[in-house]
């Protein structure tokens, strides 16, 4: 699959911009990889805040409870790709 690109317009300090595209250039990376390097760091501080969120919503829960429903979770998913395989052995 395919990923669609769309362009940014941001603004950051000259500072900045040249702290990154010094750390680039050491890292042995070029100019397209300012894009991978923001891209990177963007799903890193979503999932860094998503993270956060959900610790702080279920700060309550049941420790015992959290534990039985991933426990659940995992199971299901496990189960579920195992049928999956060997459908595929059986094709």
């Amino acid at each position: 699959m395919v990923e669609q690109a769309v362009r940014w317009s941001l603004k950051i300090s000259k500072d900045t911009d040249l702290n990154l595209r010094t750390f680039l250039g050491s890292q042995g990376m070029k100019k397209g990889d300012l894009s991978k390097f923001v891209e990177d760091a963007v799903n890193r501080r979503v999932l860094q805040c998503t993270v956060q969120d959900i610790w702080e919503r279920n700060a309550d829960a049941d420790p015992d409870e959290v534990q039985r429903i991933v426990d659940e979770a995992v199971s299901e998913v496990r189960a579920e790709r195992r049928r999956t395989k060997k459908k595929a052995d059986k094709a």
